[in-house]
């Protein structure tokens, strides 16, 4: 049986409910009977005093994954070449305005764009043309080798416009 303190999962056996009526009583297994089934093993995570993330194994080991006071993340790393970009950057106050622009607009269009999502007819309408337009592309771009090869070197030459390469 359990003892106490033990956590138990409750259960009413399938013969409980018979003729229509339910039976009040319960069955009680403990937890530590879950072991043996497959589906119900769990792996507990706790936080020991000293920062350390310890983790129960199926066994009933304690696993230590990782020590939060030195292995964590090292932010330097990533600010770093952002630090680098900023300090090359010689006018801040246009970058920062673009920024603040594209924040702005990138809001602006999303209220838009549930502004119409919230009509009743436009967005069906509007998905019809996006498939309508997605068949002609696949049938114009995709369906013929030729065609294909085309779009590929079409695609190469405006990646080299904006990367500045050819």
């Amino acid at each position: 049986m359990a003892t106490a303190g033990a956590a138990c999962l409750g259960f009413s056996p399938p013969s409980a409910s018979l003729g229509g009526r339910s039976s009040p009583s319960r069955h009680l297994l403990p937890l530590s009977n879950l072991a043996a089934l497959p589906s119900l093993r769990r792996s507990h995570c706790r936080r020991t005093g000293t920062n350390t993330i310890s983790t129960g194994s199926s066994d009933g080991s304690l696993v230590r994954t990782r020590s939060a006071a030195g292995e964590g993340p090292d932010f330097s790393e990533v600010l770093a070449p952002l630090q680098e970009t900023w300090d090359k950057i010689e006018d801040k106050y246009a970058v920062a305005i673009l920024g603040v622009s594209g924040f702005i607009a990138l809001w602006v269009s999303t209220g838009m764009i549930s502004a119409i999502d919230r009509l009743p007819v436009i967005p069906g309408v509007l998905e019809l043309v996006g498939i309508g337009y997605s068949g002609w592309f696949a049938y114009q771009n995709l369906i013929f080798k030729p065609d294909r090869e085309a779009l590929v070197e079409k695609l190469k030459g405006a990646l080299g416009d904006i990367t500045g390469s050819e």
